[in-house]
């Protein structure tokens, strides 16, 4: 409990003036006597003004982040309005060679009232895949997802997903969910890859769920001359293929925003978003690098260069506040 300065000096004069003494008159009164003889001591040195309560003094932390730094996070989170708190920290660390965790710019933006919640639904699959892939080109989930084009009708999107690294490596928007527009998919994956020019010891393995494109026979043979096995989920379980199920939710997130009125547009939406997914966007269970990055090897060594920004960074914060408080 707190006691005010008025309070305080109300309890030294009963303590001064009772009969009894000063253990039990604070016993009584249920002060803690090194509570009273701290103020007593203060009473005595300097008054009843010393009584009056001193607002803490905010300790002084090490790495604390600069103020300039703080208006650049602000800056580029006002530059890139699309950009989660996570894109944003690793952004600011790749741009600016400086360090900034993402509760730190959670913390930064809270503070300028720049955090809403966002506009769209998050599916929730598996929290892991029982059986790893360890490499790329090693499994390809595949799978149609279904777009509208106002006064066209449906229209349905064959995707070829790699599993290891999520990158995107081919797809087609069809008219049908035939299986030739399946193999059309993956023969446009087989050559992007570049697994149907060079010798490999095994073939990507491809997964799917029971759609009847999937389960025709005329699948199963093409993909025996290809020297490719085939999954598929159980039905009913779409958290089997759920890379390419969250996949699909986030591509939706973003392009069902606008309304199509010719395939065109639809398919250079696609494109343009394919693109960003696959380069730009940090992927959060890739360890905030892009698909790009794992697929084509680069991510240990991006990786390794955050790891020394993070620590020059460090030190720097520390080098600072000791020549602060020296």
């Amino acid at each position: 409990m707190r006691y005010s300065a008025s309070e305080k000096l109300e309890i030294i004069n009963l303590v001064e003036g009772s009969h009894l003494s000063a253990r039990q008159t604070l016993d009584k009164l249920g002060i803690p006597r090194t509570t009273f003889y701290r103020w007593y001591d203060r009473y005595l040195q300097r008054g009843a003004a010393a009584l009056v309560d001193k607002p803490p003094k905010p300790a002084k932390v090490w790495n604390r982040i600069p103020n300039d730094i703080r208006d650049k996070v602000v800056t580029l989170a006002l530059d890139e309005p699309e950009l989660s708190p996570r894109e944003l920290a690793v952004m600011f660390t790749d741009t600016e060679q400086y360090f900034v965790s993402e509760a730190s710019v959670y913390r930064i933006l809270k503070a300028q009232d720049m955090i809403t919640s966002p506009a769209y639904i998050v599916i929730k699959a598996a929290n892991e895949f029982k059986d790893k892939t360890t490499t790329i080109n090693q499994l390809w989930q595949t799978d149609f997802t279904y777009l509208k084009v106002i006064g066209w009708g449906w229209f349905y999107l064959s995707t070829i997903l790699d599993d290891y690294s999520r990158y995107i490596i081919s797809w087609k928007l069809c008219t049908n969910m035939k299986t030739e527009d399946v193999t059309d998919t993956l023969e446009l994956a087989l050559q992007a890859s570049g697994c149907d020019q060079v010798h490999v010891a095994h073939k990507p393995r491809l997964l799917s769920d029971n759609g009847s494109s999937y389960v025709s026979s005329e699948l199963a043979d093409w993909l025996q001359d290809k020297g490719m096995k085939h999954s598929r989920g159980a039905p009913y379980h779409p958290q089997t293929q759920g890379k390419i199920e969250r996949w699909h939710q986030t591509l939706k997130n973003r392009i069902l925003l606008e309304n199509y009125f010719l395939p065109g547009d639809l398919e250079l939406q696609i494109q343009a978003f394919i693109d960003h997914y696959n380069h730009h966007r940090y992927h959060e269970s890739l360890k905030n690098v892009t698909p790009a990055d794992v697929y084509f090897g680069r991510d240990k060594d991006i990786l390794r260069q955050r790891e020394n920004i993070k620590q020059e960074t460090l030190e720097t914060r520390r080098l600072l506040h000791r020549k602060a408080a020296a």
